[in-house]
């Protein structure tokens, strides 16, 4: 195609005659060509059609910060790691299935992206103690942060809302226990009983280490066997062990990232009877500790949007291996 800019003017065609044809000709196209717009803005009904836009694949380009259309479009911060926000698209704009239609209909699914971007700011509201069954805890705690102020709290609601995408995608009804819409918490008392009133078949509380330097790798925190006051994970410690397992695989499998080489003894396996979360859960529910965000390696692909986003693609297929059993 040639330019035609301000400095190049075109030859001009001749100029004809009109006769009475083309006049009667002229007249006719306008109504025409408003016929065609009209039917295109109404579309084909018929359902086919080879020129209609393909669905958008649900992985993302390798290297690119850009989330994919089934896993990106309501995460909360952007590939710098400063917070934002943008809408959640519909799925005409997406590609995605809307939620219930996919292989994961009818599967309940709760995500608890770990701490709260406001929690610095209530601090007496989060140091409240609230029973966890074998003690008395912190209702909550701030969390952690990369040496250049990346906070976890921000990282943990982006990873959440792109899984979020990524199992509605699948069909499956999702909630998080939190989505940046509370000043702060909830306490862990309170996101335990968030999964349990939603019946849900899966939980999974998304977090990052903070540990010494050197330390890398991810981990997964499985519930022990706590039998004590209003804490009884007996009849979820197998189903947890699963769904942990098929997390840690699949994670690998995404992200490349090793296993924690300071907890697990390398299997990116923890067993905690510590945690609120888990010890009042009565359904499946583990935690992830992404990596380590005092690592300047591990830090490095935590702030990326691109790993984030195989973060979150991983441990959605964790999630979904399991509930497919």
């Amino acid at each position: 195609m040639s330019y035609v800019g301000p400095d190049f003017d075109p030859p001009q065609p001749r100029r004809f005659r009109r006769g009475p044809l083309t006049v009667a000709v002229a007249a006719l196209v306008p109504g025409a060509l408003a016929g065609w717009l009209v039917w295109m803005a109404v579309g084909d009904d018929s359902g086919g059609g080879s020129d209609r836009a393909a669905p958008a694949t649900s992985s993302s380009a390798p290297g690119s910060g850009a989330p994919s259309a089934a896993g990106s479009a309501s995460a909360t911060a952007r590939d710098d790691g400063k917070p934002g926000k943008s809408p959640k698209p519909s799925p005409s704009a997406s590609g995605a299935k809307p939620a219930g239609s996919g292989p994961l209909k009818g599967k309940v699914v709760v995500i608890d992206p770990g701490h709260n971007p406001g929690n610095f700011q209530h601090t007496s509201e989060i140091n409240r103690k609230v029973d966890i069954g074998t003690n008395r805890k912190e209702c909550d705690t701030t969390g952690t942060s990369t040496n250049a102020g990346y906070a976890e709290a921000i990282f943990t609601l982006d990873v959440a809302n792109r899984m979020r995408t990524i199992l509605e995608h699948e069909g499956a009804t999702v909630k998080l226990t939190q989505d940046g819409d509370r000043s702060w918490g909830p306490c862990v008392d309170e996101r335990a009983r968030i999964g349990n009133k939603a019946h849900a078949d899966a939980v999974v509380s998304v977090h990052a280490d903070g540990s010494a330097s050197g330390n890398r790798g991810f981990h997964v925190i499985l519930p022990g066997s706590v039998h004590a006051g209003g804490a009884d994970t007996r009849p979820i410690v197998a189903s947890s062990r699963e769904l942990g397992e098929r997390i840690a695989g699949l994670f690998v499998r995404q992200t490349g990232s090793a296993p924690s080489n300071y907890i697990g003894d390398g299997t990116g396996l923890d067993v905690r009877t510590d945690l609120g979360g888990l010890n009042l859960s009565t359904v499946p529910k583990v935690f992830i500790e992404c990596g380590n965000m005092r690592d300047s390696k591990d830090a490095a692909l935590l702030t990326s949007g691109a790993w984030r986003q195989k973060a979150a693609r991983g441990i959605s297929e964790g999630i979904v291996s399991f509930l497919h059993g």
